[in-house]
């Protein structure tokens, strides 16, 4: 059984950082791809930031020069260092890990950015 857990969330005053890790337990064949997702109240959730196999990586155009996704393939944990938040990046994270036949979703965390 997979389980991916969330943490590093909380409560951070605006232009603060956190760093948020997601861990997985059980094995997990050819993954394609680790991601972070966010979803703010009354929004429909979003790419945040992606690591493929291979390394590559991508980030939403909103956090692009402040988040930083990275892995730790041997602790199987995905990581997103968050700097400069703002107020409009208050939402629940949710990791994600993609193969070619499953796609395995966190519980979230929630992240609140005050003004």
């Amino acid at each position: 059984q997979v389980q991916l857990v969330e943490s590093g969330g909380g409560l951070v005053q605006a232009g603060g950082s956190l760093r948020l890790s997601c861990a997985a337990s059980g094995t997990i064949f050819g993954i394609n791809a680790r991601s972070w997702y966010r979803q703010a109240p009354g929004k429909q959730r979003e790419l945040v930031a992606a690591i493929t196999s291979g390394g590559s990586t991508n980030y939403a155009d909103s956090v692009k020069g402040r988040f930083t996704i990275s892995r730790d393939s041997a602790k199987n944990t995905v990581y997103l260092q968050m700097n400069s938040l703002k107020p409009e990046d208050t939402a629940v994270y949710y990791c994600n890990i993609l193969t070619p036949w499953d796609s395995y979703w966190g519980q979230g965390t929630q992240v609140t950015v005050s003004s």
